[in-house]
């Protein structure tokens, strides 16, 4: 009876702890997504909300790797339940690097719109980078709440696409600069912010594996995992 006590006490403490991790990644989401719309529209009052808004993500990182912590020490779990709390510790970080990533996009951002016109379309080029990293995030978020290691192998696969993007922009982008010399510096002030949303895709990405990691214990980390049909 006193193990079966202990085995409840434990479940309930974890999944309080992954419910404040969901609760962190959509507070990313949301930091994400307002970060793109500074970059869409000028809007100095947002940019400086999102960056404002890194410390709240950065004291809940701090607050749960304390409950994470403590959890080892009082339950001291093994096999999979250690598992399940150390990939939730790596899922925090890789959730509190995001929300700095939205951050660097909202401050560039605001450098951009502060200086003016930028000669292009600048929105424009990371559009579809932005609409596919989100949808990645979600995604990561959706397969680590439900443990869904189907899905999360869709999305290691996906995070390509990504990466394809990234590739695109910055060809372009270099061809705008040997084109134009006066676009330079907004077209580096776009190169930053693209590389901060491929980054962002790359911890969605992360994230899918550390669901990998708990459902089937492997780490498929620097691998390059199956993604079954049907």
């Amino acid at each position: 009876m006193i193990g079966e006590h202990s085995s409840k006490q434990y479940d309930q403490e974890l999944e309080g702890i992954r419910s404040k991790v969901l609760l962190m990644g959509g507070m990313v989401e949301t930091q994400f997504e307002e970060a793109l719309n500074c970059f869409r529209v000028d809007d100095a009052a947002k940019a400086d909300k999102v960056m404002a808004d890194d410390h709240a993500v950065n004291q809940l990182e701090v607050q749960l790797d304390d409950a994470c912590s403590h959890l080892i020490v009082k339950r001291q779990p093994t096999a999979n339940d250690l598992r399940t709390v150390m990939a939730t510790i790596k899922v925090i970080t890789d959730l509190e690097r995001i929300g700095d990533e939205s951050s660097k996009i909202a401050r560039t951002a605001k450098s951009l719109h502060g200086r003016g016109t930028t000669g292009f379309a600048h929105y424009d080029m990371i559009r579809t980078i932005g609409k596919a990293t989100s949808d990645l995030l979600h995604d990561a978020l959706d397969a680590f709440a439900r443990l869904d290691g189907k899905q999360a192998l869709q999305i290691i696969a996906a995070d390509e696409i990504v990466d394809h993007e990234f590739r695109t922009i910055l060809r372009n982008l270099i061809t705008f600069m040997m084109e134009d010399p006066r676009t330079i510096s907004s077209a580096l002030d776009t190169l930053w912010v693209a590389k901060a949303i491929e980054r962002i895709g790359d911890h969605a990405k992360n994230i899918a594996e550390y669901v990998i990691y708990v459902v089937e214990g492997r780490d498929i980390r620097h691998s390059k995992p199956v993604v079954q049909e049907g």
